[in-house]
């Protein structure tokens, strides 16, 4: 039996997911295979490492500091992004919350990563490197439209992963899972509206008319992906954790007491249901 997890993205919101992962890392569960979008897997990586509580560490001391993310970024011409991408993806792993890159690289399982290719809308699935002191890929599936460059990973433009498979439980089912746990980053009423800087967006890529289609179409593929997600629910294929309440919470939230509770949102619901996880997954 192969066993997965997957992390969907929302930016700061992930700490969600860094809470419910924390929580399975300290009952010591872990799968055979991970895969994330975005900020999923930019922060699910430090739990392949094992370093329980790392992303709380990183937004407690960071989401107010103007180098990890704020406007004044957009306007450095070596960045051009919201977030500071040297600090936050060189010098914070490198040097102020460091990364085990060790542990990481002996994990014997695949860890994946999805970004979308500009050229033809569509995802693109990813091994992520186990020793890339850059975090290109990572940048790369965290690439929100508009608010990040695009980047050439051998040749291909690509961006936020989200765009294309906000949800890759499909994914780890061609991958071979068997049992897959979902964490979502929205509660369970959420319903995603069409984009609003739709207009932005075709004038900005418009060099890339598939990614801006996909773009149209994010709202509606996205609340069918998940429609789908609750019916295998149901049929006891996959195993669903999701926020309780996120009204409120920015995806870029600087707001340090809103971060640590529903970071605590995720990790007491994966502690509360250790035992049901250990069981789906065979452990």
């Amino acid at each position: 039996m192969k066993t997965g997890i997957v992390l969907e993205g929302g930016a700061l919101r992930t700490i969600f997911s860094s809470g419910a992962c924390d929580g399975l890392l300290e009952a010591g569960l872990l799968p055979d295979y991970v895969i994330g979008v975005s900020a999923g897997i930019a922060y699910g990586v430090s739990y392949v490492s094992r370093q329980f509580g790392r992303n709380l560490e990183i937004l407690t001391k960071y989401a107010n500091d103007k180098r990890y993310m704020g406007k004044r970024n957009l306007l450095r011409p070596a960045n051009r992004c919201y977030f500071g991408l040297k600090f936050t993806y060189e010098d914070i792993p490198n040097r102020l919350v460091p990364f085990d890159y060790d542990t990481f690289a002996a994990f014997p399982g695949e860890v994946e990563a999805v970004v979308t290719n500009l050229n033809t809308g569509k995802a693109e699935y990813l091994p992520v490197p186990r020793r890339d002191e850059h975090f290109l890929l990572l940048q790369a599936t965290c690439a929100m439209p508009l608010l990040f460059p695009v980047y050439h990973l051998d040749g291909m433009p690509c961006l936020d992963g989200g765009a294309a498979d906000a949800i890759p439980y499909e994914r780890a089912f061609e991958m071979g899972c068997d049992r897959v746990v979902v964490v979502l980053t929205r509660e369970r009423s959420y319903r995603r509206e069409p984009e609003k800087l739709q207009p932005f967006i075709d004038v900005r890529y418009r060099r890339y008319p598939h990614f801006c289609e996909t773009m149209r179409r994010r709202a509606e593929t996205y609340n069918a992906s998940r429609e789908r997600l609750f019916q295998l629910e149901r049929e006891g294929k996959v195993l669903l954790f999701a926020p309780r309440n996120t009204q409120g919470f920015s995806r870029i939230e600087r707001d340090v007491d809103k971060i640590r509770a529903l970071w605590q949102d995720g990790y007491e619901q994966t502690k509360a249901r250790a035992g049901e996880v250990r069981l789906f997954w065979g452990q």
